[in-house]
């Protein structure tokens, strides 16, 4: 399959979110940009930890990931060039099934969040963006290192980047998918393709 680390940061922090939104996002300040993460990752910790059925707290986390993540940036960013050579139906199909991935690999791992909880350090302007800073810990494994990337335009304030550990997971993703279609003739076809059969394997 197509997707090495699909979005994902499961390995270090139980959420995977990156890309770039399709229409500006904001965060006016490093102080906001701040508070927006605080209240994300609470969010996140709050249903992981919290109680009720796998199947509850994965719906609660797709709606979490759905008001924090811009699904559909992250899926054009992670195409790169590819996206303005696919024919509508292709785009169309190839948004709903990255978002379908996307959600399958997130909520399939909420036992192995268990127990997660979030520092909140220091934030920082960046090109394109505020970065805040934080560390991950899960009981029976090391702190994580994981940076927040917030949206600094208009719009209502969105992640567009996660880099865990000094690597970007959207552009690593990138690059995973640009090998992936270099392999296969440059076709954006077959690449939905193999997400459909990944999308219909983890379903």
């Amino acid at each position: 399959m197509p997707t090495r680390r699909f979005i994902l940061l499961s390995a270090t922090a139980g959420l995977a979110v990156m890309g770039l939104p399709p229409s500006p996002a904001r965060a006016q300040s490093p102080d906001q940009a701040t508070a927006f993460i605080e209240q994300t990752v609470t969010a996140l910790a709050g249903t992981v930890n919290g109680p009720g059925s796998v199947a509850d707290k994965q719906k609660k986390l797709q709606v979490i990931i759905d008001r924090t993540v811009d699904v559909d940036g992250v899926a054009r960013f992670c195409l790169g060039r590819f996206w303005r050579s696919a024919l509508p139906a292709q785009q169309k199909e190839y948004l709903d099934l990255f978002h379908r991935v996307l959600m399958l690999n997130i909520t399939g791992k909420v036992g192995e969040y268990q127990g997660v909880s979030f520092e909140i350090g220091k934030a920082s302007a960046r090109d394109g963006g505020i970065l805040v800073d934080s560390t991950v810990n899960r009981p029976g494994t090391p702190p994580s290192k994981v940076d927040w990337l917030v949206g600094t335009e208009t719009g209502a304030p969105r992640i567009i980047d996660v880099i865990a550990e000094g690597t970007s997971l959207r552009l690593t993703q990138r690059s995973d998918y640009a090998a992936y279609l270099a392999r296969n003739n440059n076709s954006v076809q077959a690449l939905i393709d193999a997400l459909r059969q990944q999308a219909s394997q983890q379903g």
